[in-house]
C-alpha cells in the first residue's frame, strides 16, 4: 500500500497499534467521527479534509465553530503547539511538512464567503415541511402549492413566490379544493406566520438565485489539489433547523445531479456533515427514510458522506450500519444512559484480542481515538488505539484579511454576490392580478359612461307637459365577478409599485417590502 493511495490518519506507540490509514478506494464507503466535546473531533475532520485535498478530492464542510478557516494556511513553527507535534508526528513515525490548502468560503448570508442559495422548487416540499416544522395537514397545502406551481407555470424561486402563490390559493380555495382536497385558510396562515419566523431567522436569504451550481463545490486548482469548500456555519447555528435542513438539501441536490460511476480509485467529492444529530433530532420518518436511501446510494456517485457528532447514537441504525471508517474519540460514562450508549458504540467495531473496545472508548485522552477503517476487500478492519497525527495546516482560524484576501482571489468570484430578480410566480400573479383590476376598472368606467347616458335620456323625456318624469336608477352591475373581485384584492395585496403592503386577517400573516 502506497501513501499516495490512502490517507495517513494516525499510529502507534508503546501501548498503541499499527498505523491507521483511510484508503482512497474506500472513502465513498462513509464515515463517523464522533467523540464528547473536546476529545479532537475537529482536529481529525481537519486531517480527513486535509488528506482528500492532497490526493485531488474536492470537499465539503461546515465550520460550526469558526475555526475550521485554518486550513487555508500553512501550519507554523511559531504556533504554540508546535513542539507538541512534532514530539506526535516522531512518535507515530512521520514527517510533518506544514503546507496551506486551496480553499473557497461560503457563507449563507454572505459575510465571510461567496452567497449560496437554493431555490424554492429546488428544496421542495418535504424538506420546506421540515424546516417549517408544518403539520401533515399544512404540509399537504404545501404539496398543492407546488402542484399548482407547475400546472400554472408560476416558477417558485425565493420565499416572496411562495407567499404570494399562498395569497392566490387563499383567494380561490373552494375551487382549489374541489380539485385537490380541502385547503383550508387557518392552514395556509400557519404556513404564512413559518414563514416568517423564517425571514426573521435570516433564512430569506437561502433562497433565490442565482442558486448554488454543484460544479463549483468540485473544483480542483491549477496544481490538482481539491478545493476544499468551508461554510461559515457559526451565525447559522443559531437556527440549527434551518441549517440541517439546507445540508440535507446540498446533498440530495449530489444525489439527484451526479451520475452514476461504480466504484472510482477515489472519491469524486467528500461531504461532512458536522453536528449530525441535528439531521435525525425530531425527524419525521419519512425524511429519515430519505436520508438512509441517500446514504444508501450516493456512494455509487462516488460522494462519500462523513457524519461528525458526539454520540455514534444520535445516527440512526441503519445508517450507522453503512459507515465503514471510522473514528471514535473518546465518550464520557456518568449516567446509565452513557453507559448503554458506550456498550452499543463498543459492539459496532471488530474486537481486538489485545484490549476491551469499551474501555478503550472510554479511556482514550485528546488527540487520541478508537479507528477502523475498511481494509482489501472491504472489509471492517480491526479495532485500534490510535494517536491522531497533527495537522499540516494552521489549527485554528485566520483573520479577517487573509479570509478577505481568499475570497477575493476565488475561482467563483463574482458569481454569486448580486442577486437575480428574475421573472416567477410573485411577478406573474401580480400581473395577472393587475390585468384583470384594469380591465375591472374598464367596466366600471363603461358602466358609470352607461348610466349618464341613461340619466340624460330620462331628463329629455316630458310627462304630459307636466314636467320632467323622476329619473329611473342607473343600471350598473349589482356586484364585481368572482374574478374582478379577486384582482382587485389580490393587486392590492401584492402592493403598490414600490412592492409594500402588509396583509393581515383571514391569512394571519405579514408582509412586508422585498428586500
Amino acid at each position: 500500500m502506497s501513501d499516495t493511495d490512502n490517507i495517513f490518519v494516525g499510529g502507534g506507540g508503546e501501548g498503541y497499534g499499527l498505523p491507521q490509514a483511510l484508503l482512497l478506494k474506500f472513502g465513498n464507503r462513509h464515515g463517523l467521527i464522533a467523540g464528547a466535546t473536546g476529545t479532537g473531533k475537529t482536529v481529525t475532520l481537519q486531517i480527513l479534509a486535509e488528506g482528500f485535498s492532497a490526493a485531488g478530492v474536492p470537499v465539503f464542510m461546515s465550520d460550526v465553530k469558526g475555526d475550521l478557516s485554518g486550513v487555508a494556511a500553512a501550519g507554523s513553527a511559531d504556533h504554540k503547539l508546535h513542539d507538541p507535534f512534532m514530539k506526535r508526528a516522531a512518535t507515530i513515525g512521520m514527517s510533518l511538512n506544514y503546507r496551506a490548502f486551496p480553499v473557497i468560503f461560503w457563507d449563507l448570508f454572505g459575510e465571510k464567503g461567496h452567497p449560496i442559495r437554493a431555490t424554492v422548487a429546488e428544496m421542495g416540499p418535504l424538506l420546506l415541511s421540515r424546516l417549517l416544522e408544518l403539520s401533515e395537514a399544512q404540509e399537504g397545502v404545501l404539496n398543492v402549492a407546488f402542484r399548482l406551481s407547475d400546472e400554472e407555470e408560476l416558477p417558485l424561486l425565493d420565499l416572496k413566490d411562495l407567499q404570494a402563490l399562498l395569497v392566490f390559493i387563499a383567494q380561490h380555495d373552494d375551487d382549489i379544493s374541489a380539485r385537490y382536497g380541502l385547503v383550508s385558510k387557518e392552514s395556509i396562515g400557519a404556513i404564512q406566520r413559518r414563514l416568517l419566523v423564517l425571514e426573521n431567522q435570516g433564512g430569506a436569504e437561502l433562497f433565490g438565485e442565482p442558486a448554488l451550481d454543484l460544479a463549483d463545490m468540485m473544483l480542483t486548482d491549477p496544481s490538482g489539489a481539491g478545493r476544499i469548500s468551508i461554510l461559515a456555519a457559526d451565525r447559522l447555528m443559531n437556527s440549527p433547523r434551518l441549517y440541517a435542513t439546507f445540508l440535507l438539501w446540498l446533498l440530495s441536490e449530489l444525489f439527484e445531479t451526479l451520475p452514476e460511476v461504480g466504484d472510482p480509485d477515489k472519491p469524486k467529492l467528500v461531504f461532512f456533515f458536522d453536528e449530525a444529530h441535528l439531521l435525525f433530532n425530531d425527524a419525521p420518518k419519512a425524511l429519515v427514510a430519505k436520508v438512509e436511501q441517500v446514504a444508501r446510494l450516493i456512494r455509487s456517485k462516488g460522494v462519500g458522506v462523513y457524519f461528525i457528532t458526539q454520540n455514534p447514537a444520535d445516527v440512526p441504525e441503519n445508517i450507522l450500519g453503512q459507515l465503514g471508517n471510522r473514528v471514535q474519540h473518546a465518550l464520557r460514562a456518568f449516567t446509565a444512559k452513557d453507559q448503554k450508549d458506550l456498550r452499543m458504540a463498543a459492539e459496532t467495531y471488530r474486537d481486538n484480542p489485545r484490549f476491551k473496545t469499551e474501555d478503550a472508548i472510554r479511556e482514550v485522552g485528546t488527540g487520541e481515538a478508537v479507528t477502523s477503517f475498511l481494509e482489501l476487500k472491504g472489509i471492517p478492519g480491526m479495532v485500534e488505539r490510535t494517536l491522531i497525527r497533527p495537522p499540516s495546516s494552521q489549527l485554528g482560524p485566520i483573520d479577517d484579511a487573509a479570509r478577505a484576501a481568499i475570497i477575493a482571489g476565488s475561482p467563483v468570484k463574482g458569481k454569486y454576490e448580486t442577486t437575480v430578480d428574475r421573472d416567477s410566480a410573485y411577478e406573474r400573479l401580480r400581473a395577472r392580478a393587475d390585468k384583470a383590476a384594469a380591465e375591472a376598472e374598464a367596466e366600471e368606467a363603461a358602466a358609470a359612461a352607461k348610466a349618464d347616458e341613461d340619466r340624460e335620456h330620462s331628463r329629455a323625456r316630458r310627462y304630459d307637459g307636466d314636467g320632467y318624469a323622476a329619473p329611473k336608477k342607473s343600471s350598473t352591475r349589482k356586484s364585481d365577478s368572482i374574478g374582478t373581485a379577486f384582482a382587485k384584492s389580490f393587486a392590492r395585496q401584492l402592493g403598490t409599485k414600490s412592492g409594500q403592503a402588509i396583509i393581515r386577517g383571514v391569512l394571519g400573516s405579514l408582509f412586508g417590502s422585498r428586500k
